[in-house]
């Protein structure tokens, strides 16, 4: 399983979050950093980009030693990544190597620092999404990626409906984690749709749950799991990471990544 994202220190997020969703499903992650961010639970305080080079060296160094079961992208930092990252999934489809790909689009932190600028975004709409298999943007990601207004439960599926059609086959989870009643929308490439009931978990520990969410998703799809149940168990493993952290540092703290083998 390879996560290709950014390193958040706080382990919040992230790569190393990642990984640790991986491994609370029984798989081996490998990872390749887009960027450097200086957070703690109390926010981001500054981002540096990874290169594009380095970028690529880590992606073929990877996949010419391990083979890639799973995809999974997060922050890209630069529109000089995404069009590395779009190089790599078309280069992995040319040798007959494709993998199922889930992309979590993250274009700003949840304390409100920009983390792809819109040269970024253009590349993101353009080159990569037309090579992901899955999109979990957040309502906010959603209207920056669409152009549409989405802040109510009603502007979702209209919106999801033309962040389809940006791609080839995709499946898009529009998550409603701010609503009232945190409920997503499942868009399936079939043009099947779905509401996913949330539950609201009054909790301080919800940092990082887009990325632990596609990671959790992305297992499940690699585990076998039927399509039109992969949003909602990936839903449920965030549901009980965040009722089951423990509370840690002074501002949003992380969830429990790694609660199903504390479980057994």
């Amino acid at each position: 399983m390879l996560t290709i994202a950014g390193f958040d220190p706080s382990s919040g997020a992230g790569v190393t979050a990642d990984l640790m969703v991986f491994a609370a499903h029984g798989l081996f992650g490998v990872s390749c950093i887009t960027g450097l961010t200086v957070q703690s639970t109390l926010g981001v305080k500054g981002t540096v980009p990874v290169s594009a080079g380095v970028v690529h060296d880590t992606l073929d160094c990877l996949q010419s030693d391990l083979p890639l079961t799973g995809i999974k992208i997060g922050m890209l930092a630069t529109a000089e990544n995404v069009a590395m990252v779009s190089d790599f999934l078309e280069m992995m489809r040319e040798v007959g190597r494709r993998a199922p790909v889930v992309l979590d689009p993250v274009l700003r932190s949840s304390s409100g620092r920009e983390l792809l600028d819109a040269e970024g975004i253009a590349v993101m709409r353009r080159r990569l999404l037309p090579l992901v298999d899955w999109v979990t943007p957040n309502m906010d990601e959603l209207g920056v990626l669409t152009g549409h207004m989405v802040g109510r439960r009603e502007d979702m599926p209209p919106a999801a409906r033309v962040l389809q059609k940006m791609g080839d086959g995709l499946n898009v989870v529009a998550t409603g984690g701010h609503l009232d009643t945190p409920d997503d929308l499942l868009l399936l490439d079939g043009g099947e749709i779905e509401c996913l009931t949330g539950e609201k978990i009054i909790s301080k520990s919800t940092h990082g749950t887009g990325c632990a969410f596609s990671s959790a998703l992305l297992s499940r799809i690699v585990l076998g799991d039927p399509k039109e149940e992969v949003a909602s168990l990936a839903k449920k493993y965030v549901a009980e990471a965040i009722r089951t952290a423990t509370e840690l540092g002074h501002g949003v703290g992380p969830v429990n990544h790694l609660w199903p083998l504390q479980d057994e």
